[in-house]
């Protein structure tokens, strides 16, 4: 289909020649605070009494931003960081018959494999944490390290779901838009939520993970490339230049203006004409925050910026690291991305995936931590890391050194904003299978973080089809010990 109109332009041109091309969700994903698309449709919003809410923390949070480092794909915890020495014991036996479990996928139940690499002390704590992290170990006083989590799906699709949105089914608002939802934007000129995947592709199930689901779209997570214009679609045709861009918003404000004048009380139209000042700010906005040419030459090692297998994340995180400093409220990077190999999603052996994706994220999440706590941001900063579910303490089979997918009992950290370093915390069993001690559900996960940026999850809610809609629904609980 030819997409040029009979005058030689294209359609997105036209579009910018009349001063209305802006680019949608990415524009007005900094509008939390006004209100615009609460107010929007009948279609965009679950009732008046949801467009009524004004973003504001129900106590001082501890942490002005979050980070969530999610590792997508589901990193083995007893490879990782909750060491179970009893699995050189029972090496080459079976899980117990007493321990039920569903086997995902039908793959064999091999026999209980010990960790593949060496766990060793770190810190003043000595938290335990192998060697596929040692440069994470470095900061092991600041981690407070939950063994003991559990969740609801042993399928990856639903389990990122439920690990992004509350429910393992789609159609819910994801955690950061919640957050954004709740604490509107700090930076009218940047989204309150971003989101940077793996070159590699996204997680299955795709968008539902960062999406506003009942909520406007305002609160959606809006993607950023590492490099060049983050936004796609950003910027306007070449043909047209700032000078004449302002000219055209100019107009069309004056215009808008008027039609205002005439119809007192139109906050719909009030708001709309931000989203033209948004859009030309964003211009220039948003890829200053990804210029990473901008950090020095020592900066950029420490994150492994330019080297490999280190740079792609740790371009990212960064970036994650100076949209902080630009007021974004939460900023999820993925590690892994596709299926399988490309992802943390170990069957085949552990030891080449994890030694493949361990190498690419562990120093830069060192140095992201080191970074923040060196610019005084780590203190207001909950940096999360995890994945949707963890691994099985034994085998695929005799011959195959994977481990299947373990939604029973998994690890998954903390750092930074408002969190007590240098502690463990809940417990697995003998085997690493299951939580038995203090045992976390992902709504406690979820419960925690807000807590920790300054909501409570049983007062943060949304007004949709009849009843009052939150992201724990009628569970969660804080983990008051982790926090300081």
């Amino acid at each position: 289909m030819n997409s040029h109109f009979p005058c030689g332009q294209t359609r997105r041109e036209a579009v910018w020649n009349m001063g209305a091309g802006f680019a949608g969700t990415a524009m007005t994903a900094a509008l939390s605070d006004d209100g615009f698309f609460t107010q929007l449709s009948a279609a965009e919003t679950a009732s008046p009494r949801a467009a009524a809410t004004t973003p504001q923390a129900h106590f001082p949070g501890k942490a002005k931003a979050c980070i969530f480092l999610m590792m997508n794909g589901a990193p083995s915890q007893v490879d990782t960081f909750d060491f179970k020495p009893e699995l050189q014991k029972y090496a080459g036996k079976q899980l117990p018959a007493d321990r039920k479990f569903i086997n995902s996928g039908g793959r064999k139940m091999g026999y209980l494999t010990p960790n593949w690499r060496r766990f060793r002390p770190g810190g003043d704590s000595g938290l335990l944490i192998s060697d596929y992290f040692p440069n994470v170990r470095n900061h092991a006083d600041k981690l407070a390290v939950i063994n003991s989590c559990h969740t609801d799906s042993h399928a990856h699709g639903s389990a990122l779901v439920a690990m992004n949105t509350g429910k393992t089914f789609i159609g819910r608002p994801s955690l950061g838009s919640w957050c954004a939802y709740g604490l509107g934007s700090e930076n009218q000129s940047l989204p309150s939520y971003v989101v940077m995947m793996d070159k590699r592709g996204g997680p299955i199930s795709g968008q539902p993970n960062w999406g506003s689901g009942f909520m406007p779209s305002t609160y959606a997570g809006t993607l950023f490339r590492p490099s060049g214009n983050p936004i796609l679609d950003l910027k306007g045709p070449p043909h047209i230049n700032d000078s004449a861009q302002r000219e055209q918003l100019d107009f069309l404000a004056k215009l808008n203006q008027q039609h205002l004048d005439q119809r007192p009380g139109g906050a719909e139209l009030a708001s709309r004409m931000k989203t033209y000042e948004l859009a030309y700010r964003m211009q220039s906005q948003a890829p200053e925050a990804v210029a990473i040419a901008d950090e020095s030459q020592a900066t950029l090692d420490m994150y492994g910026v330019g080297q490999q297998p280190t740079d792609e994340y740790g371009r990212n995180c960064l970036i994650a690291r100076r949209l902080v400093e630009r007021g974004v409220r939460f900023i999820q990077l993925y590690s892994g991305g596709g299926h399988l190999e490309e992802t943390w999603d170990a069957h085949e052996s552990i030891e080449k995936n994890h030694g493949r994706h361990g190498a690419e994220v562990d120093q830069p999440i060192a140095a992201l931590l080191t970074d923040l706590e060196q610019r005084g941001l780590l203190d207001e900063t909950l940096v999360v890391w995890g994945g949707e579910f963890g691994r099985m303490p034994f085998s695929e089979g005799k011959d195959a050194p994977g481990r299947n997918h373990n939604p029973y009992g998994f690890t998954m950290w903390f750092a930074g904003g408002g969190v007590k370093g240098g502690i463990q915390y809940g417990e697995t069993d003998e085997f690493g299978f299951e939580a038995v001690t203090n045992k976390v559900h992902l709504h406690d996960i979820h419960a925690t973080i807000l807590h920790l940026m300054g909501m409570d999850h049983e007062l943060l809610t949304y007004f949709h089809q009849g009843r009052e809609e939150s992201l724990t629904d009628v569970a969660g609980r804080v983990v008051t010990d982790v926090i300081a």
